[in-house]
């Protein structure tokens, strides 16, 4: 890769990785929750998915959607599945300390998966590859694994660390209620993407 190809892909990483998606909305779920130290497993799952979707759509998995367009079907009624009863949970969660062992935070392998049935991550890893690596190799998918891999750091953190600046506030129930409420949604509506995903030609 060229260092303006990088330049370009770091600034699409940014782009796509600082604004709102469901990654972001359970990071600062979870911060309110369960705080920054309990997160911090949560945030190295999603980098470490988002990596491994990124080198393994540029070796080639992205072309079983192309051999096989119902895979795409499956794709998506696996994201809305999923991302429907995260929601669920979500808007569910009990007040810190009152869920005792049961409240746990997302774990490394857990939130790893997830970037396979996350629609913006995969928006990010398809067009991130077909964009700026469009004759992939092996240096060049490491170098955009790379740049994926040093966006998602402070992005992750700032996400948990704003959901646990707002733990005092919403120590009162009904707020966190409320809070947690308006995730949740904010996860639903976030499956517009999943609906109208489409391939590159």
């Amino acid at each position: 890769m060229t260092y303006d190809a990088i330049l370009a892909l770091l600034g699409f990483a940014f782009a796509t990785t600082f604004t709102p998606g469901p990654n972001n909305m359970m990071l600062i779920t979870s911060g309110v929750n369960f705080g920054l130290r309990r997160t911090v497993p949560h945030m190295l799952g999603i980098t470490l998915g988002v990596v491994s979707l990124v080198l393994l759509t540029g070796l080639g998995v992205a072309g079983l959607f192309h051999a096989w367009p119902p895979a795409l079907t499956v794709l998506k009624l696996l994201s809305v599945a999923y991302m429907l009863w995260l929601a669920w949970k979500i808007a569910n969660a009990a007040a810190p300390g009152e869920a005792g062992a049961k409240a746990r935070p997302m774990t490394l392998l857990q939130a790893a998966a997830f970037q396979w049935v996350n629609p913006k991550a995969w928006a990010m890893a398809l067009g991130g590859v077909a964009a700026y690596i469009p004759h992939p190799d092996l240096a060049s998918l490491l170098i955009a694994a790379a740049v994926f891999a040093a966006v998602s750091v402070p992005s992750t953190s700032f996400w948990a660390a704003a959901g646990q600046g707002l733990r005092r506030w919403l120590a009162e129930p009904a707020r966190l209620r409320a809070f947690n409420w308006g995730m949740a949604v904010l996860l639903i509506l976030s499956l517009w993407p999943v609906i109208t995903m489409k391939l590159a030609s």
